[in-house]
């Protein structure tokens, strides 16, 4: 089995990772993300938007949905503050809302891309 053969608590060590875990609000806050990111659909949609902004019709192409149905999963990516938005006239434009998202999507990509 993949445990300890025997209990021993290293309680130093314990007690300062206690102090560097992040508080239990911020690691809902963070669950949710990756709970938001979890979806293909809502993945797709940010995966498209990395390099470049798109409006909703778009990026309905781009998922082969609806604009209604991934409007839906754009609100969802915007209360995240995964995605942000734009009007233009008519037109709503939607793009990642910082570069820390980038870096996310970017490091899970290198993750899972075989190495050349």
């Amino acid at each position: 089995m993949e445990i300890c053969d025997i209990r021993c608590i290293d309680g130093k060590r314990v007690r300062k990772t206690q102090q560097s875990l992040p508080s239990d609000e911020t690691i809902t806050w963070m669950v949710d993300i990756f709970k938001a990111l979890s979806d293909p659909t809502r993945l797709k949609i940010v995966l498209a938007l990395l390099n470049r902004e798109h409006c909703v019709c778009d990026i309905a192409v781009l998922c082969h949905q609806s604009d209604s149905a991934v409007s839906h999963q754009l609100r969802i990516l915007r209360t995240m503050k995964i995605v942000k938005n734009r009007r233009e006239g008519k037109i709503m434009y939607y793009s990642i809302n910082d570069d820390h998202v980038v870096s996310l999507i970017q490091m899970s990509l290198d993750h899972v891309t075989p190495c050349g």
